[in-house]
């Protein structure tokens, strides 16, 4: 409910902040494993970026990740992230290393990160660069199934990593 009610105070600020909304994204998870390694990618990520304060928030939709197996991304969706159950993935915080008069170079996401039902506190290295009236963020990171209460069955233990792999790709645009 808390991350409902920070969307709708970020979509209801006053239209003078610089808010830049998502326009193009990517979300990539890699599970390198001894058995075979998993990939999946999601293109249908929303945010949103306050370029005045460097707050950010985004939601990712589980069911939107696509697998080479149409089995495993079954498997996925209902043994694993249960998203029927937990239908989203966000990220809710500030990007530090931030400056409209320097938007481009490495920065620093810091906030809470809400998988499978479970909120972390996360910081998140990356890159921004401004791209005419755009921005692109960038980042690569690791996430630890077990953190979020993501359970691998024993006799798949093999066939998935302990932890994966997330690259993230937003292209901004100003709202």
């Amino acid at each position: 409910m808390s991350r409902i009610f920070f969307i709708l105070i970020v979509l209801a600020s006053p239209v003078a902040a610089q808010k830049l909304t998502v326009e193009k994204s990517k979300v990539v998870f890699f599970s390198d494993a001894a058995i075979e390694d998993i990939t999946a990618e999601n293109k249908k990520a929303s945010g949103i970026f306050n370029q005045d304060n460097g707050e950010i928030v985004f939601s990712i939709p589980i069911s939107g990740f696509k697998f080479a197996k149409a089995l495993m991304q079954e498997h996925f969706n209902e043994k694993y992230m249960e998203s029927d159950k937990y239908p989203k993935a966000t990220f809710q915080g500030k990007v530090e290393g931030f400056s409209k008069d320097a938007p481009s170079g490495p920065a620093k996401a810091v906030g809470k990160m809400t998988i499978h039902g479970v909120t972390k506190d996360v910081e998140i290295p990356g890159t921004m660069t401004k791209q005419g009236n755009k921005l692109q963020m960038n980042a690569k990171f690791m996430v630890k199934l077990a953190d979020y209460n993501i359970t691998i069955p024993q006799l798949l233990w093999q066939n998935i990593a302990e932890q994966v792999e997330v690259t993230v790709d937003f292209t901004f645009k100003p709202q």
